[in-house]
């Protein structure tokens, strides 16, 4: 009740909210799609190469926000590209990208004369930092998503599920491929203000793990990882609120804690019902 009246007191809670909820949708939608292919480390190669676009922009006094949408596309098309061509040496693309994003970044952050504590929320996440700006490049980025997925659904359902059998039946499935991965750096980009850069993986993934766990359907999990990702974030929110915590960490042990429980729970039951029949 202290959270929620604090709200219509402060407006930066306000803006925390709204990011939280918009956060929930992208990571919701894509999310599902990163868990049922099981493409987590491909996202996580994409999210740890933004550190070096975003290094770079601040080094040339641009915002870090838009070297990371710039590297984020570069990083998961090349990925991407590589998975198709080349998996044998794929693993080591993404951890060669993983680091090599890393250093870069650090070294250009290095060298950029004085401190800059936003940087650093970029990275850790500090959701109760965003701006109306942001918040306008979130409902952007939201609506290229459910955009590229309403027009596409039945080709990614293809592609997630069969890429083989998508083939055959005439669809362009590198291209589809290539696109999802651009959603997923889309995401990454979303989400980097609510838990930084360094937790983004697992508010990307958990949401629609959790849902996975109660239906076997895309659309289903979607909603469901919706709704369960804004539940997280705004319990994430309050929690850190009340008890002066860090925002991003908070929210992430929430998810944590819940995938926990709903995967005991789940296991139990099935058990249970195994045993009944």
């Amino acid at each position: 009740m202290e959270f929620l009246s604090a709200i219509s007191e402060q407006s930066f809670l306000c803006y925390a909210l709204v990011a939280g909820l918009l956060a929930s949708i992208g990571c919701g939608i894509v999310g599902t799609y990163v868990v049922v292919r099981n493409i987590g480390y491909l996202a996580g190669g994409i999210a740890h190469a933004v550190l070096g676009g975003m290094g770079i922009a601040y080094f040339l006094g641009q915002p870090p926000i838009g070297g990371a949408i710039i590297t984020a596309l570069l990083a998961a098309l090349l990925i991407g590209w590589v998975s198709m061509k080349w998996q044998q040496t794929e693993d080591s693309l993404i951890g060669a990208l993983w680091a090599v994003g890393m250093a870069v970044g650090i070294i250009f952050i290095s060298k950029t004369p004085g401190y800059n504590a936003d940087l650093m929320s970029y990275l850790f996440g500090n959701i109760l930092l965003v701006s109306k700006a942001d918040l306008m490049l979130m409902a952007g980025l939201d609506l290229v998503i459910l955009l590229c997925v309403g027009l596409f659904y039945k080709q990614f359902q293809a592609v997630t599920f069969d890429e083989e059998f998508a083939r055959l039946r005439g669809v362009h499935a590198e291209f589809y491929y290539l696109l999802l991965l651009c959603l997923v750096a889309l995401t990454v980009v979303l989400l980097i203000r609510v838990v930084g850069l360094i937790l983004v993986i697992a508010l990307l993934t958990l949401p629609a793990a959790i849902a996975r766990q109660y239906f076997g359907t895309l659309f289903k999990i979607m909603c469901l990882a919706i709704i369960v990702g804004g539940a997280l974030t705004i319990s994430g929110l309050a929690i850190s609120y009340q008890q002066d915590l860090p925002s991003g960490a908070t929210i992430i042990l929430v998810a944590g804690a819940v995938f926990f429980i709903s995967t005991v729970v789940t296991n139990f039951l099935r058990t249970v019902i195994a045993r009944r029949q």
